[in-house]
Parts: structure tokens; sequence; C-alpha cells
């Protein structure tokens, strides 16, 4: 088995281009790999549709494949913890023994999941008007934290660090590894009260416009 991001890959916040994907699928065909993919930040990255192209990709040409889809983030859900198992199979009789075995895994583990996060999604998903809106309001997720990958790095550039940084504004989703080290990232928490893990993963929707020049600040003075 092979564990895949789908995209706004945790924790490094590259994605793979459609090219690249292609040359995963050959690798899982040529190795006979099953794929696990991860597919918690749909919306995040480059759209709805688009971020789904490793998704549609594999699960398109492929005879077995397990995809996770989760509604945590692009719903605002994350304490319901909804999302679903999507299973694939070669033919029907292969499905129905999957089915029996993932019935057999869901029983033991907690027999009736909460229907609560579920009936919210339902609800919007079968609202025209709702989801056009929800469509709306990710969008403007997407697009904030986007726009603040690009200003993050221009706000460095006083500081000459821009082009080192750079690669923070080429990746998508919440998180990216800065790189930072971790006296780094120790010094950023005593001297400026500016919190992330001991990695150099950020948060990038914990920026905002207000705080990016005293970030911005804080960074170029650890980088001396």
């Amino acid at each position: 088995m092979v564990v895949l991001h789908a995209c706004c890959h945790n924790p490094t916040g590259f994605d793979l281009s459609h090219a690249q994907w292609q040359e995963v699928l050959e690798i899982v065909r040529e190795r006979k790999l099953l794929p696990l993919i991860d597919f918690a930040y749909q919306g995040f990255g480059e759209g709805l549709d688009e971020d789904a192209y490793g998704v549609r990709l594999l699960a398109e040409n492929l005879d077995e494949a397990i995809i996770t889809s989760s509604c945590s983030k692009n719903f605002g859900i994350y304490c319901e913890r909804t999302g679903c198992l999507i299973m694939v199979a070669k033919d029907s009789e292969q499905m129905d023994n999957i089915r029996s075995q993932a019935a057999i895994v869901a029983r033991e583990n907690y027999s009736n999941p909460p229907a609560h996060g579920g009936a919210i999604v339902s609800e919007i998903l079968h609202d025209p008007e709702l989801t056009a809106l929800w469509r709306e309001e990710l969008t403007e997720m997407r697009d904030r934290i986007n726009t603040l990958r690009r200003d993050f790095v221009e706000a460095l550039k006083p500081y000459g660090l821009d082009e080192k940084y750079a690669c923070v504004a080429e990746q998508r989703g919440m998180f990216s590894y800065t790189g930072l080290t971790p006296e780094q990232v120790d010094r950023l928490r005593d001297e400026f009260g500016i919190y992330m893990v001991r990695s150099g993963r950020a948060n990038v929707a914990g920026f905002s416009q207000e705080n990016l020049p005293y970030l911005a600040k804080a960074i170029a003075a650890v980088n001396d």
C-alpha cells in the first residue's frame, strides 16, 4: 500500500502536477501497489474539481483504490469528524467482499457513526442555493490562503529574503514547511511570541494581513 495526499500536501504544501500524477499512476501499476488517497483538503488548492485530478486519474485507471474524503475543513465542521470512505474494485464480486469486510471493521470500531455532521453536508449539497453559497465561501477561503502566501513572500522582500522563501507562494493548502530550523523556531517563540512546531511547519491560515509585517520582521531577525 502507498499513502498519497490528493492535494494541499500536509505538511509540505507541495502538490503534484498533472504530469507527475501520470508518473505516479505508472509506478503504482508497475509495482502493483494499492493506493490509499487522503483527500482531506479538497477545494483548498486550486478548486473543487481541479484538486480532484489525481484522485480521478487513479480511480479511473486502476482496478483497486481506497479514497478517504473529509468534510472537516471544506465544510468547517472539524469537530463533527465527517467524511466518507470510497473503495474502488475491479468487479462486483470483489466489491461485495470489500463491502463485507468494511462493514465488519466499522462495526467493531464505532458501530454507528454520529449523524449530525453528515446531515449538515447532505442538507447543503441537496439544496442548489446552499451549494452555490458553500462553493462561494470555499473559494473565499482558498483565495485568502493563496493571497497570504504571496503577500508573505512580498513582505520579506525588504529584508532580501523573498527568494529564500519563494516556495511558500508556490505551495498550496493550509500548511507549509518554512525551512526554519528548530533553533530559529525557538527564537521566534521566545523573542517574538510566534509559535509553530519545531520542524518549521507553519499554518498559513494563521497569517493575516495585519500580522504579516511583524512576522516578516521576526523571521528576518532570526535569519541574521
